[in-house]
């Protein structure tokens, strides 16, 4: 227990910049990953490990949306599930700077678990659709394409805005961070992984999880006009 309040104590010191963070992401899912790097570095283990555990629990969330019929009790283990895993998600890296830095590897494994999730997640909402349209109401194929939609934003926003931050100058040594704002990190909510797997918690709803999933799906959408508007003005001013 000392060695984990030790840990935690080192942690609350070596958190990353609350900029562009969602209030979902900055209050709750990263102080949970702190906890959840704290007892993974009291068990020794490491952040490729954590990564690992995450991809175990997100993914047995996502098969069950594809594989189980639709239920209150699905939806809240599903919900779980997601939300052990990205909080997770965020132990790894606090993990790796508690031990000292993480490793090129160890970061292409976080993405590539992180796409990986986006993608099979999504997917799975679209076989459930296909498996289960008397539950969600989605006889009409046309509903399949929503699932389709939704995956093609959150894919092209992960993509665009982690090759931004690539492309983007880093800021020079020693220079102050910028303070986060309020109103944006409320703005973000709506895009946020963690608010997103609330949704989750309709699936025994049925049509209310279509119409809720749909929902997002138009959101998720205009934030990326939004989003590619806002990184292409950036990088604009960026010579390379």
């Amino acid at each position: 227990m000392a060695r984990v309040g030790t840990a935690l104590l080192e942690l609350r010191g070596a958190q990353k910049s609350a900029k562009g963070v969602s209030l979902y992401s900055r209050f709750v899912n990263r102080p949970a990953g702190r906890y959840l790097a704290a007892g993974s570095y009291a068990l020794g283990l490491t952040p490729n490990q954590v990564t690992l555990i995450s991809a175990a629990f997100s993914f047995a969330a996502v098969a069950a949306v594809a594989l189980v019929a639709p239920s209150w009790g699905l939806g809240i283990a599903v919900w779980a599930a997601l939300a052990v895993g990205f909080a997770f998600d965020s132990a790894d890296g606090q993990l790796a700077r508690l031990r000292g830095g993480g490793s090129a590897a160890g970061e292409w494994l976080d993405h590539v678990v992180d796409c990986a999730k986006l993608t099979a997640l999504h997917t799975c909402v679209l076989i459930a659709f296909h498996r289960f349209p008397e539950a969600y109401g989605t006889e009409s194929e046309g509903w399949l394409l929503v699932p389709l939609g939704f995956q093609f934003a959150a894919i092209v926003t992960f993509f665009g805005g982690l090759l931004t931050e690539k492309l983007k100058p880093k800021p020079a040594p020693g220079s102050p961070a910028a303070a986060p704002s309020t109103l944006r990190a409320v703005a973000l909510l709506p895009v946020d992984y963690g608010v997103f797997c609330l949704v989750f918690l309709l699936l025994g709803g049925g049509t209310l999880f279509r119409w809720a999933y749909a929902a997002l799906g138009v959101v998720a959408v205009l934030f990326l006009l939004a989003f590619l508007t806002k990184w292409f003005r950036e990088l604009s001013a960026v010579r390379r």
